[in-house]
């Protein structure tokens, strides 16, 4: 089942290239969002079908690791084109460290360049090309390796792992997050107010979006994410929280990433809370119909007295950033982002996300896609950082 790729296979990701991603059913997820595994070494296994003695021989050279694949310096993704993999039970996750991927369609396959972009389905005569890639926290490839008949591809793949750095010094360097760090957004009355507004009136669990059936809906998950939210309705207020965006925080987005910010989207006071394990898992903000407007996000942060509850990117490194009271975060929506558990009091902050006119007319676009019968949303002239 080895063979060399021809023209008719898709070039294969070579060192400094990013790993193609891609959403495929795999043994413990229906919809895995393979860009969520970042910020960890990941070895990835193309290795057809575990009825094969090379890949079984691969796949337990990498099950005898268990000090590097522990889901914090390394994971491994072993992909699968064969689907009696699953009905014989042939292989299974092994959680932390081990998953795989049901490729049966050979859509992952197709985009790696393991198989032909036009293959043969009948079983047992796939033109197959099966080879492993090393990828860094960013998910760019660190080694290509082709799979050899005599198995010193386990080797050399073994090499390339005991030879890896820590996961925060993989370039060489501790990296610094590309975002925004900006004091003094918020004057420290107007965060009393907001979270006397929450206090108030409470909020209400709020969950995340996901593309189902090309549809973007919200599902609540509260494994991956814990918090309450309050939606501001006052329209002075805000005015008066647009007011401060456009004063303090358009301005440096403009400066660092030459966008003109001129939308804001959701006013929302949200509190993740200890005695609820408030936390969210990693995630991008603009991966379903109805956020691919997204530009920014920006976290607020209206107290300090809480621990946990930092915002941390982990494709960057494992550093957490906690900003002061008033003080923002503001990080493209792009970005593989988490918040972890607050392990006492409660964190109140202020989420919005900002977009510009030309992504309003995406989001108008893209508004029949959202919920049962879609949003509505029109994208209405702006002038500065405003509502809608």
């Amino acid at each position: 089942m080895n063979s060399t790729p021809t023209d008719n296979f898709r070039p294969r990701p070579a060192p400094g290239d990013p790993a193609p991603i891609f959403t495929q059913r795999s043994a413990g997820n229906p919809r895995y969002a393979f860009d969520t595994a970042g910020g960890r070494y990941i070895v990835m296994c193309f290795f057809g079908s575990a009825g094969h003695p090379q890949s079984q021989a691969a796949i337990q050279a990498m099950f005898d690791r268990p000090d590097i694949f522990n889901d914090d310096h390394a994971c491994f993704f072993g992909i699968s084109i064969d689907a009696r993999d699953e009905e014989e039970n042939r292989v299974a996750n092994r959680i932390p460290g081990y998953r795989f991927i049901w490729d049966f369609d050979l859509g992952v396959s197709r985009l790696y360049g393991v198989v032909p972009n036009d293959p043969n389905p009948q079983p047992g005569s796939i033109q197959l090309s099966r080879y492993w890639l090393v990828l860094d926290p960013t998910m760019r490839v660190i080694a290509n390796i082709p799979f050899q008949n005599d198995g010193r591809d386990i080797q050399q793949v073994t090499a390339v792992l005991d030879g890896l750095p820590p996961v925060d010094r993989f370039a060489g360097i501790e990296l610094q997050a590309p975002i925004l760090y900006l004091p003094r957004v918020f004057e420290p009355e107007l965060c009393q107010q907001l979270i006397g507004l929450y206090e108030a009136s409470g909020g209400e669990e709020s969950g995340f979006m996901r593309e189902v059936d090309g549809r973007t809906v919200a599902v609540t998950d509260a494994s991956f994410k814990r918090r309450k939210d309050f939606n501001l309705e006052d329209s002075a207020l805000k005015g008066t929280l647009q007011d401060r965006f456009i004063r303090r925080v358009v301005p440096e987005i403009l400066k660092v990433h030459q966008f003109r910010v001129t939308r804001m989207e959701r006013y929302i006071v949200s509190c993740y809370a200890a005695e609820d394990g408030g936390h969210f898992s990693a995630h991008r903000d603009n991966t379903t119909k109805g956020t691919a407007h997204r530009r920014f996000a920006v976290s607020v942060n209206l107290n300090d007295d809480f621990d946990g509850g930092e915002v941390s990117f982990p494709e960057y490194g494992s550093r957490g950033y906690k900003a002061p009271p008033g003080g923002a975060v503001v990080f493209s929506c792009s970005l593989l982002h988490k918040v972890s558990r607050v392990t006492r009091g409660r964190r109140f902050a202020f989420l919005p996300f900002l977009y510009d006119d030309a992504a309003a007319r995406i989001r108008e676009q893209n508004a029949g896609f959202v919920g049962d019968t879609g949003s509505g949303y029109r994208a209405t002239v702006s002038v500065g950082a405003t509502a809608g």
